[in-house]
C-alpha cells in the first residue's frame, strides 16, 4: 500500500520530548535545549575538519556572535540573540552547503525560513530581521567561515583570500578558536551565552 502525503511524518521528535512540524512549524514547540543539544552535534564543513571532534555548529553560532559583537560594539541585545540563533533552523535540518540550498530550490529556504521565524517568536524575537542587521550578522558568519576553512578545514591562505577576502582583525583565541570541542562542551557553551543574553532582551512590542 502507497504511502499518501497525509500519511507521511513531517514531524522530529525532540529529546524534550516536544514534537515539532517542519511544515507548520509552531513556537511552542521549540526549546533551546533542544536547539542546543541539536546544533552540537551538527558539523560544519560536512565534518571535513581536522581534530578528533567535528567542528559543531553550535561553536560556529557562538563564534559568530562574538564576531558581530567585534563588528559592532554597541550592538543590541536583541541583534545579539539572533546573531547567536542565526543557524538555529539546522537544529532539525542540519548544515546543507550553501550551493546545495541552491540546488534544492526555493521549496527548502522558505521550509528553513519558516522554522527561523518560529524560533525568533519563541524566544521573543522579531520573526525578521532588519536588512541592515542581517547584512551585518552574515558579515559576521563570512568572517567565522573564513577562521574555521584555514584553521581546520584545509583552505590555504590563498584560497580564503580569494573566496572571503581579508581575515577579521581578532585574535584567535577563546570564542574565535576554531579548534573543535566536545559535542557536550559545545552544547553548554552555547547554553551559557544564551542564558546570558535572554534575561536582558526587552519585551517585544
Amino acid at each position: 500500500m502507497s504511502r499518501t502525503p497525509k500519511d507521511t511524518r513531517a514531524w522530529q521528535r525532540m529529546l524534550s520530548g516536544r514534537r515539532l512540524d517542519l511544515l507548520n512549524p509552531s513556537p511552542v514547540d521549540i526549546e533551546i535545549e533542544d536547539i542546543a543539544h541539536g546544533l552540537s552535534r551538527v558539523a560544519r564543513w560536512n565534518g571535513q575538519t581536522t581534530g578528533e571532534w567535528a567542528f559543531s555548529v553550535a561553536q560556529h553560532s557562538v563564534m559568530v556572535e562574538a564576531l558581530a559583537v567585534e563588528l559592532e560594539p554597541q550592538l543590541s541585545v536583541t541583534h545579539r540573540l539572533q546573531a547567536l540563533l542565526h543557524d538555529a533552523s539546522e537544529y532539525v535540518v542540519g548544515d546543507m552547503i550553501s550551493p546545495f540550498k541552491t540546488a534544492i530550490g526555493l521549496d527548502y529556504r522558505e521550509m528553513e525560513d519558516r522554522l527561523q521565524q518560529a524560533i525568533h517568536i519563541r524566544f521573543g524575537l522579531p520573526p525578521t530581521l532588519p536588512a541592515r542587521i542581517k547584512s551585518l550578522i552574515k558579515k559576521a558568519d563570512l568572517h567565522a567561515a573564513r577562521i574555521e576553512a584555514t584553521g581546520i578545514a584545509g583552505f590555504s591562505e590563498q584560497e580564503a583570500r580569494k573566496l572571503w577576502g581579508k581575515p577579521p582583525a581578532v585574535k584567535i583565541t577563546g570564542r574565535f578558536d576554531p579548534t573543535p570541542i566536545p559535542p557536550d562542551q559545545a552544547k553548554a557553551m552555547m547554553l551559557s551565552r544564551f542564558n546570558s543574553l535572554i534575561p536582558a532582551l526587552p519585551p517585544v512590542r
